[in-house]
């Protein structure tokens, strides 16, 4: 910006010398302001600018209260997933812990089984559980007399004969999903075993008409060279795999042996009162349950 004084010439009166007239002058000086092209372009801009900034300033604040709004939509949305889960999780360990094998499971647990295979929460359950099985048996070791023997339950390892319609195609899915996770995690765990000279014995409840069965579904998964396979006899009833594994217990202590460990996805399997007994229990989805429902 530029400004000057404007002045201003103003003749009152003239006179000649010689005609002894007077000559007088007089001048008055205003002052002013004003504004070039150029500096009120540039004024203009400035403001402009300022203005734009607001409105940025604005549409920034808008946004991040949206953003914040959906992550705590999202928290929401998160917290009653793991509450379901949490809810689901806590009533198939009371179904197995009271043997509820037929009965059906709550239609809200469905959705997330299968989230929980498809999502890999179970393959990194299951890959927890075995660090915790090899960090034991890392420690102890086998007598040298080899009558100390680890009892691996085999059932839930390998496909069911599964004739599902397309509304559960999903479920069979999972079921032949979880079912391949779990059996390698079985054959690593069977294979360290044999590898540090354990005497390992496979139970099945299985009857014994299917042992031809289930031993070319141990072969053809890479299962070699166990001490031995035990399965249900005819006459034992399949439902009562808490009496049934006892007294396959009660057979092998019978016969000399000292069970150091016994691993399975059953808890029947597992409910011995012998502290001499480390029992590890293989994580187990509830997919198969609704697949039980289906069938019914």
């Amino acid at each position: 910006m530029s400004a000057y004084g404007h002045q201003t010439e103003h003749m009152y009166s003239e006179r000649s010398l010689t005609g002894g007239s007077e000559v007088r002058s007089s001048f008055v000086l205003e002052s002013g302001f004003y504004i070039t092209t150029f500096a009120a372009t540039i004024f203009i801009a400035g403001f402009a600018a300022i203005g734009l900034l607001l409105i940025t300033l604005l549409v920034s604040l808008a946004l991040m209260l949206q953003s914040c709004q959906d992550n705590n939509g999202g928290v929401a949305e998160l917290q009653d997933k793991n509450g379901d889960y949490s809810y689901c999780k806590v009533y198939s360990l009371h179904a197995k812990l009271n043997n509820l094998e037929g009965h059906d499971p709550p239609n809200i647990c469905k959705d997330l089984a299968l989230e929980y295979i498809k999502g890999g929460q179970y393959a990194r359950d299951l890959d927890l559980t075995r660090s915790v099985i090899e960090d034991y048996f890392d420690n102890v070791s086998s007598s040298d007399d080899g009558l100390d023997v680890v009892l691996i339950d085999i059932d839930g390892i390998f496909p069911p004969n599964l004739h599902s319609s397309n509304l559960f195609q999903s479920i069979s899915n999972c079921i032949l999903e979880a079912r391949k996770l779990k059996r390698m995690l079985v054959l690593r765990l069977f294979m360290n075993l044999q590898a540090s000279r354990w005497f390992v014995i496979l139970l099945s409840r299985e009857p014994g008409t299917h042992q031809n069965v289930t031993i070319d579904n141990l072969l053809s998964a890479g299962f070699r060279g166990w001490s031995s396979l035990m399965m249900r006899t005819e006459d034992e009833d399949s439902t009562k795999a808490n009496e049934y594994f006892s007294r396959q217990r009660n057979v092998i202590q019978t016969k000399g042996f000292r069970i150091k460990s016994i691993i399975s996805s059953h808890i029947a399997a597992l409910s011995v009162a012998d502290t001499g007994i480390r029992n590890f229990l293989l994580p187990d989805p509830i997919c198969d349950k609704f697949e039980q429902q289906k069938r019914a």
